[in-house]
């Protein structure tokens, strides 16, 4: 399994190697933005990255990111855990502009098309057991319902072509201007998402490990 894990680690080098040299779109701004790479039970899939994102080459760094990880850490991972230990990818990479009649602008169908191998390939890759899509666009790729009145608060089955199975369990972007999670039934139903996560094998498995780093850390500094 460790070799599997090295190998695993290895191709998605390569593949963000390959990314940050992708300029498939003339309508978007780079460079494009990704995670680590780690091998982990649990892939988070965002939808794209803004200005601060693209400027520290780190996914969710902003205050969106703020308002995420305080949901993760209610549920007993913290930020910095987080991003060593699950996988966090993307719908589309790169900043999409602002909307002229404000806020950001949303990727077209085509760019979500050029840009979903890179996500894809990191499923295959990563075969992560459970896949947590945050927002509509990023929940749209995994799942045909657009409302999150449909869709938030409950665990979905899904299947990649491949052949790959995995559990989703989708989140509302925890954009500033959104006031969805907010406001009932966005805020209980929120709550019940996290409630699923926090008690799925996958986030136990990297909470558990994570528990157990650091004790040894402890264990060493305590023998030193």
């Amino acid at each position: 399994m460790a070799g599997q894990g090295t190998h695993g680690v290895d191709a998605l080098g390569h593949l963000y190697r390959d990314l940050v040299g992708c300029r498939r779109c003339s309508g978007m701004q780079g460079p494009p933005v990704h995670g680590q790479a780690v091998i982990s039970p649990v892939m988070m899939v965002g939808q794209a990255p803004g200005t601060r994102e693209i400027l520290q080459g780190i996914p969710f760094c902003w205050t969106a990111g703020k308002t995420l990880f305080r949901w993760f850490e209610s549920i007993g991972i913290d930020e910095q855990t987080f991003r060593r230990r699950a996988l966090m990818s993307a719908v589309c990479r790169c900043f999409p502009g602002k909307n002229p009649k404000g806020g950001d602008r949303v990727p077209d169908a085509v760019e979500v098309e050029r840009c979903s191998g890179w996500w894809q390939t990191e499923v295959e890759l990563a075969r992560p057991r459970l896949i947590i899509p945050v927002g509509k666009l990023a929940i749209v790729q995994f799942m045909e319902s657009k409302r999150l009145n449909d869709v938030v608060g409950a665990q979905w089955p899904y299947r990649s072509p491949s052949g790959l199975e995995a559990d989703l369990i989708p989140l509302p972007h925890p954009s500033g201007a959104s006031t969805w999670f907010k406001m009932e039934p966005g805020k209980t139903l929120l709550e019940q998402a996290l409630s699923l996560i926090e008690v799925h094998p996958a986030w136990r498995e990297i909470r558990t490990a994570s528990a157990a780093a650091q004790a040894s850390r402890a264990g060493r500094i305590g023998a030193a």
